[in-house]
């Protein structure tokens, strides 16, 4: 059963089969009351145009014995004024629900019945009636049983008042048989009894057929989705429904995200490629000058062997960096000022071939400080290795960024390669030498470093010739 209840179809079919039910078994319920309450009202109204019309022969003096109170349907009793029973229908066995249970009137000079009661507080105080007018109230109406020539059933009684002129005040009571009410809420209650399981019967169905074609779909992008995670091949695709619905924007996101989880392998892939190759040049050279200093110490190239540990000590803190800003480490919350950190970072380089300028102005921003001088100085170290005679570093405030520029006057860099040069491992000068070009690692981790700080890093053509790279962070908000 709780297997059954881990489907989406058992318990969509379940839930509108219950909804429903309740909305069926209220209507019922409102429909079967309705139906009583009218065929109730039916029955006095009946009940009172009968004891309406025996009222008007007595109204005309016809005396008790000639009175037409021979109709089974609608059982009549006569009281006089002191409530004894002066007439009643010819074959009344039994009563109840009126003003007595008597079925046989009694000579004016006896005493009142059983159940008779000269001060009946059940009648209504109304006006005095003149002789021969009959009450224009509404009649009193009372719900009884009656027993009429052997057959019982229950009645709705009808009282009317009538004063005559040689009888004074009487009370009629009338009755009509409510048997078509009961029949009629009876065979309502058995069809409902008999449709309303046959309707949940089949709306259970439906909802159970219309919720798996519905959910085909879904059942195939889960079928693609475990053959992709079985054979981990991320260039596969889930099947995308021509629905336009819910279910075919899932389809669509999921195959996004496997488009951004296959790009991401790939880049992870080329990553450690690159890597790879990128250490086994420094590695080489290294073990190369070792193993020579090794079989003849005197031709051992120390300069050399600390200039490939220093290239590879670098490119393993770059590639740390990067590991760390792909994991997501985030910034820190520290306030620094953009124009004294390029002061203390210029300030200790001091094999720069090129003379560097500033144009520094105090503008704070939010951050880590060793993550933006590693940007800074993988900017200039860059635009040392293109300038021609100079390299200018700027900062200042632009509303409510931080604008840090640093360019050169060098050649520039070609506006279709302008987004390419941020890729990892990437040279545009393919005959520069590694030595002089560094691992193509310092512009994407600059990036990087922009964006995990809710910025930008972009490149475009300085004033006067050369690269501009212009650094883009908010200002620190104090």
């Amino acid at each position: 059963m709780k297997r059954f209840f881990s489907s989406v179809r058992a318990r969509a079919a379940t839930a509108a089969t219950l909804v429903v039910a309740v909305a069926l078994v209220a209507a019922g319920a409102a429909v079967l009351f309705s139906l009583r309450a009218n065929l109730a009202d039916q029955a006095s109204g009946q009940a009172e145009s009968a004891a309406r019309q025996v009222a008007s022969q007595l109204a005309s003096n016809v005396p008790y014995d000639q009175l037409d109170l021979d109709e089974e349907d609608h059982p009549v009793q006569v009281f006089d004024g002191d409530g004894r029973l002066v007439a009643a229908s010819e074959d009344l066995e039994r009563i109840s629900g009126t003003k007595s249970d008597a079925v046989k009137p009694r000579p004016a000079s006896s005493p009142p019945a059983k159940g008779d009661d000269d001060d009946d507080d059940d009648e209504s105080e109304g006006e005095a009636l003149e002789p021969g007018e009959i009450s224009e109230d509404r009649a009193r109406v009372t719900t009884g049983s009656a027993t009429v020539d052997g057959e019982s059933a229950d009645y709705r009684f009808a009282s009317v008042e009538v004063n005559t002129e040689k009888k004074g005040d009487l009370t009629v009571y009338a009755g009509a048989t409510l048997a078509a009410q009961q029949s009629a809420v009876s065979t309502a209650l058995t069809s409902m009894l008999i449709g309303f399981p046959l309707l949940l019967a089949v709306i259970a169905a439906v909802t159970w057929l219309v919720t798996r074609r519905a959910l085909r779909p879904v059942d195939a992008i889960r079928s693609e989705m475990a053959a992709i995670t079985a054979s981990e091949d991320l260039a596969r695709r889930v099947p995308e429904p021509d629905t336009h619905d819910e279910i075919a924007r899932l389809a669509t996101t999921t195959n996004e995200t496997l488009a951004a989880l296959q790009t991401s392998v790939e880049r992870q892939r080329r990553f450690v490629a690159d890597a790879s190759h990128e250490l086994r040049s420094p590695i080489a050279s290294l073990r190369t000058q070792l193993e020579v200093g090794a079989a003849h110490p005197e031709l051992l190239d120390v300069d050399g062997a600390v200039e490939d540990t220093v290239r590879l000590q670098e490119l393993a803190a770059d590639l740390l960096l990067l590991a760390r800003l792909d994991a997501g480490e985030k910034p820190g919350g520290g306030h620094v000022d953009l124009a004294a950190l390029a002061r203390e970072e210029l300030s200790q380089r001091t094999r720069d071939r090129a003379d560097v300028r500033t144009d520094l102005r105090s503008v704070e921003v939010t951050g880590s400080r060793s993550q933006l001088a590693r940007v800074l100085g993988n900017l200039v170290n860059n635009a040392q290795r293109h300038a021609r005679s100079h390299v200018t570093v700027a900062a200042r405030a632009e509303g409510a960024w931080a604008v840090l520029e640093v360019f050169d006057d060098g050649d520039g860099v070609p506006e279709g390669e302008r987004d390419r040069i941020f890729e990892r491992f990437v040279r545009l000068d393919d005959a520069r030498t590694r030595d002089d070009g560094g691992a193509g690692l310092g512009l994407a981790i600059a990036r990087d470093v922009a964006a995990r700080h809710g910025g930008t890093l972009t490149v475009k053509e300085a004033p006067g010739g050369g690269a501009l790279f212009e650094l883009r962070i908010p200002a620190a908000v104090r």
